[in-house]
């Protein structure tokens, strides 16, 4: 039970699910019920701190606020130190040396059939200029090649990653989670963060292909502007995703 508490904060709110803050206490409102499972499955499983799950009534999930705060939000800049984007970087790499979860991922033949039609959207809806999409649909296209599959995160947004000084105290929204290329992680934190795309790197401690990591920054940003739009986050003018493809 939660009791006490002066508010209710919507956290995130759309047609797919909804999370609330009451308190200390994070509210997943899910439709889909085998998300959830997998949600919770993933946080079972990964070698990095996760939040703690209180309980769970269809179709809600109840998880305990993480200490510290985010490493930054798309779209500003981050106050993060150095030190806490290469933590970043090693809780990354520790996920991606677990075994690989049981369940699937997305190809990348699903990726591109998908990144056609965005790219047609977007150029239909008269969101950016034909040549911009072009350029950034070359590029991401780049990011489609083969890879050996990892255990990611599937949505390491840098909301999600939260830090305490310079330490990691937790990853959130495992939503996502599924083999797939390791550089889409790495990719997904940076995007709109590209200063800090070296202390990530170094965190990481291994060999990064950075012009793929700008790749799949094209694909992430083309492939979720309609989404956003039909979910209600504004308008498109607005988006940090549009103004990273018009400076790619």
């Amino acid at each position: 039970m939660i009791s006490g508490v002066d508010e209710v904060q919507v956290v995130v709110a759309h047609s797919e699910r909804a999370t609330l803050r009451v308190g200390d206490v994070f509210l997943k409102i899910d439709a889909d019920q085998a998300r959830v499972d997998l949600e919770v499955e993933a946080m079972g499983m990964v070698p990095v701190p996760t939040p703690e799950i209180l309980w769970r009534r269809p179709p809600v999930l109840a998880l305990a606020a993480l200490p510290g705060t985010a490493l930054g939000h798309l779209g500003e800049p981050s106050s993060a130190s150095s030190a806490a984007w290469a933590a970043a970087g090693a809780a990354i790499r520790k996920l991606h040396d677990t075994p690989l979860p049981p369940w699937s991922g997305r190809s990348a033949g699903d990726m591109e059939s998908h990144l056609a039609g965005e790219c047609e959207w977007l150029v239909a809806n008269d969101v950016l200029p034909r040549d911009v999409v072009t350029r950034n649909r070359t590029l991401a296209e780049t990011a489609l090649r083969p890879w050996t599959p990892v255990f990611i995160h599937g949505d390491l947004q840098v909301d999600h990653v939260f830090v305490d000084g310079d330490e990691i105290t937790g990853i959130i929204d495992w939503s996502e989670a599924a083999p797939g290329d390791a550089l889409f992680d790495l990719a997904t934190l940076t995007l709109g963060h590209p200063e800090r795309l070296d202390d990530v790197v170094a965190g990481y401690g291994s060999h990064v292909d950075l012009d793929l990591v700008r790749a799949w920054w094209s694909l992430r940003c083309l492939s979720n502007v309609r989404w956003l739009s039909e979910h209600g986050f504004g308008h498109f003018d607005e988006f940090p995703e549009v103004a990273v493809l018009r400076r790619l």
